[in-house]
């Protein structure tokens, strides 16, 4: 694998990793919505995949977004029956987003992307010091 081909993966990995950062924002920011009707639908917890890709081009395997899917797992129920998102029994659904697990995954996204910077400096260097090596 030449130098160009190893920063392209770790470019792709980084642009996947980035886009699962603002996807975890996006989580966090909506984890204390709720539905905008009483017993409505609050806001669902998104999941992104990854997929490889072989690039036709160089031969190697690139870092793509696969899908956005939703959470599954249930809603949070809190009984509040002044809430103006509460059912007619006094129940309001929350997000099932869980602010420990979405922190745990930008901090493993968060390395990921870091991992990859390293890579491209790795990369560089190498190739620098190849230089060097040419001109002496």
């Amino acid at each position: 694998m030449s130098f160009d081909d190893a920063m392209k993966v770790s470019a792709s990995a980084m642009a996947a990793q980035g886009t699962r950062l603002r996807t975890i924002a996006e989580n966090l920011a909506n984890a204390s919505s709720t539905a905008e009707t009483p017993g409505g639908t609050p806001y669902r917890r998104k999941l992104v995949t990854f997929q490889d890709q072989l690039d036709k081009a160089s031969g190697v395997h690139m870092v793509k977004i696969g899908r956005f899917l939703p959470d599954q797992t249930p809603f949070t129920v809190r009984y509040s029956p002044g809430h103006p998102a509460a059912d007619a029994q006094g129940y309001v659904r929350f997000p099932n987003v869980n602010s420990v697990v979405e922190l745990n995954d930008l901090r493993e996204a968060q390395r990921s992307y870091e991992a990859n910077v390293d890579v491209i400096d790795v990369a560089k260097t190498m190739l620098s010091r190849t230089i060097d090596l040419l001109k002496s």
